[in-house]
């Protein structure tokens, strides 16, 4: 089933940035939303976890719609932010402690996929630790650690890559894998393309608001006359088509 994106319209405070916007991400697929910056990636994504309100359209995760089941929609997601977000008042294993609670999750078989993460993302020293002594790159890592451990439904994750060193970055792509294999949908962003083309299944093109492209790695190349090893020269050339 997986999400699935109809005909969405929207934006911030009656300001139209989406134009019946349309994609679908099946289970166990993993889907890169790309497009220069204000082509509606943020806006898009805010939608699906729920801050903004569609005007028009409908958006359904394995069949609950968000407008009508908030609450059983959102249960299904994990989400990490381009900017971390954490209390600066818990440590690191309040804050998952927290975060499990609130899935109902809060259990030692979870536990055992908690300290998985910590281990690989060199935290698990950390737990007493307040975010104040974090590093962006830990407070990153720890976004990551409380997003993957859910294994939930959805993971959405807005540029995985930032701020993460090369280790970690091939972290997150080995657990982005392993969600999909689980037969999760994965959506993200990024303006890594030709990183990415080795590990997602197709990307979405936002353009102006409006679904520009959905394909594979190798079907947008092609369209724009490049090797998936040249991908990341896309911008480039949307920018001189578009006057950007």
């Amino acid at each position: 089933m997986g999400l699935k994106v109809d005909n969405l319209s929207g934006g911030y405070a009656g300001n139209q940035v989406l134009k019946n916007v349309s994609f679908t991400i099946e289970d166990g697929c993993i889907i890169a939303l790309i497009g220069l910056n204000g082509a509606g990636k943020s806006t898009t994504i805010n939608h699906i976890i729920g801050e903004l309100h569609p005007q028009s359209g409908q958006i359904t995760l394995n069949q609950v719609n968000i407008v009508e089941a908030p609450t059983a929609f959102k249960s299904q997601i994990a989400y990490i932010p381009e900017q971390p977000i954490l209390y600066d008042e818990l440590t690191l294993a309040e804050h998952l402690h927290l975060l499990l609670a609130a899935h109902g999750q809060d259990n030692d078989k979870s536990w055992d996929r908690v300290s998985r993460l910590l281990n690989m993302f060199r935290l698990q020293d950390k737990q007493h630790w307040l975010p104040i002594h974090f590093s962006k790159g830990m407070r990153q890592k720890v976004m990551l650690v409380s997003a993957f451990m859910l294994e939930a439904p959805l993971l959405i994750i807005d540029e995985p890559f930032l701020g993460l060193d090369t280790l970690a970055q091939r972290d997150v792509v080995t657990l982005i894998r392993e969600q999909a294999q689980l037969g999760h949908s994965v959506l993200m962003t990024t303006h890594l393309l030709a990183s990415a083309a080795k590990f997602v299944d197709q990307f979405v093109v936002l353009n102006n608001g409006q679904v520009d492209f959905v394909g594979t790695p190798s079907a947008l190349a092609d369209k724009y006359q490049l090797s998936v090893a040249n991908l990341d020269d896309y911008f480039d050339l949307v920018r001189k088509e578009t006057g950007a």
